[in-house]
């Protein structure tokens, strides 16, 4: 009955969630209005037997890449499919995987467009990454016996509140998932408190952290040095937000009373960004150049204003801040940056990497500052010590070192329900 009354909802709100999607997002990012009619279902049917990756976006796109790529290689008798929610989602799929995957948009939680969508894909299974659970493709999985995996599960102590409050809704969700792996223990006892039988319940770690260069990275790691003078002092600024982008320059300004030759790359987190930091540079006095024109004369600051290149980015840096901590954003993926063996600044606020910080600190692998005089301050210290902002690098490399493994565990939960005689 609790989930009749939240399809009853979101049936209510269907004009206002197409406008939202449609019109508002689409204006901002063209992106939103292609492929529209996958969000309620309408794709074509597969034949083979489909294991379905939910990545919401970005961010899950690349924790997750590792893994399905290990998985493609293990299991090649089954397609894969990656479904996504936004167009830079989409478009990161496409850049780690070309055609080797199906990919589509995950349905809007409406009943007709998710049973539209399993009938025509039959999934043999579907594994969401982290915590996007929706209560009617959960449900309609489960009364088709398709196993539901949630991987790399992590949930805040704020997120689970706001679940309690919706306790007879979350208790079925929980009802519908076959397994979860979490980051760790806390994490599990969150999701054990919410309803999930503790039986269904793995500590893996986070996949996050089984992260690797490639030979193809590290060349263009080369090349980017070598285009962007190695010689000089490089702080890479990554998944920057509104408010934060100023504050950065802010920083970056008074490094550069003390490195005039220092390097600002500021990579916002979304595209529809890329222009408005152009506007503030362009009203700033400093001198920049944008990384998809290619067009580069030892200006003080690189825009990155492209796709799929943030993990290069960081590998030629120095150092790197990690964006969305200045601000009450919670912090993006600083293991991007240590994998390279860059070492981390970050803000306060790095509640949705948790589980990751906290050892990235202890271990000497990152700098928590307090707000942007902190960060400058950091910043021309480290200028000032390169080896000790070598050894921040190593020490961030160790701490992903140290914590690899989960997608080795991670894929013998999937091998286990993929078995014909699962439980």
């Amino acid at each position: 009955m609790v989930r009749f009354f939240y399809s009853l909802i979101l049936y209510l709100l269907s004009p206002l969630i197409v406008f939202y999607l449609y019109l508002l997002r689409g204006k901002k990012n063209p992106g939103y209005r292609e492929y529209f009619a996958e969000r309620f279902g309408l794709i074509s049917e597969q034949k083979n037997s489909t294991i379905v990756f939910h990545c919401a976006s970005v961010g899950e796109v690349l924790a997750a890449s590792p893994l399905i790529k290990q998985l493609q290689s293990q299991l090649p008798t089954y397609s894969l499919m990656i479904t996504c929610n936004t167009p830079t989602g989409r478009e990161q799929i496409y850049n780690n995987f070309k055609d080797s995957v199906q990919c589509v948009y995950l349905p809007l939680d409406f009943p007709c467009a998710t049973a539209r969508f399993l009938k025509q894909v039959k999934p043999a299974m579907l594994c969401i990454l982290e915590t996007e659970l929706w209560p009617n493709l959960l449900a309609q999985s489960k009364q088709r016996n398709i196993p539901v995996l949630v991987l790399n599960a992590r949930l805040s102590e704020k997120s689970q509140r706001g679940y309690q409050k919706v306790a007879p809704l979350t208790r079925a969700l929980m009802a519908s998932i076959s397994a979860l792996a979490s980051h760790n223990q806390d994490d599990a006892t969150r999701f054990i408190e919410l309803g999930l039988d503790a039986g269904k319940v793995q500590v893996t770690g986070s996949i996050k952290f089984d992260i690797k260069p490639t030979a193809e990275q590290l060349l263009k790691v080369e090349t980017l040095k070598a285009q962007y003078n190695s010689q000089r002092f490089i702080w890479v600024a990554g998944s920057t937000h509104p408010i934060e982008h100023q504050l950065i320059l802010n920083a970056h300004q008074r490094l550069l009373e003390v490195a005039p030759d220092a390097l600002l790359v500021i990579a916002p987190r979304h595209p529809e960004q890329f222009d408005k930091v152009a506007e503030l540079l362009h009203e700033s006095t400093l001198s920049f150049s944008r990384r998809s024109q290619n067009d580069y004369h030892n200006e003080h600051v690189l825009l990155g204003d492209t796709l799929g290149e943030l993990q290069c980015l960081y590998g030629m840096a120095n150092i790197s801040y990690v964006g969305g901590s200045l601000i009450e954003r919670g912090g993006h993926n600083p293991l991007e940056s240590a994998a390279f063996s860059v070492g981390v600044l970050t803000g306060p606020h790095t509640y949705n990497f948790n589980h990751v910080y906290p050892e990235l600190i202890a271990l000497g692998g990152a700098k928590q500052v307090a707000n942007t005089d902190e960060l400058s301050l950091q910043l021309i210290e480290l200028y000032q010590q390169p080896v000790r902002c070598k050894k921040l690098g190593e020490q961030a490399a160790v701490c992903v070192a140290n914590n690899q493994g989960a997608i080795a565990k991670t894929i013998a939960i999937i091998n286990h329900y993929l078995e014909p005689n699962r439980d």
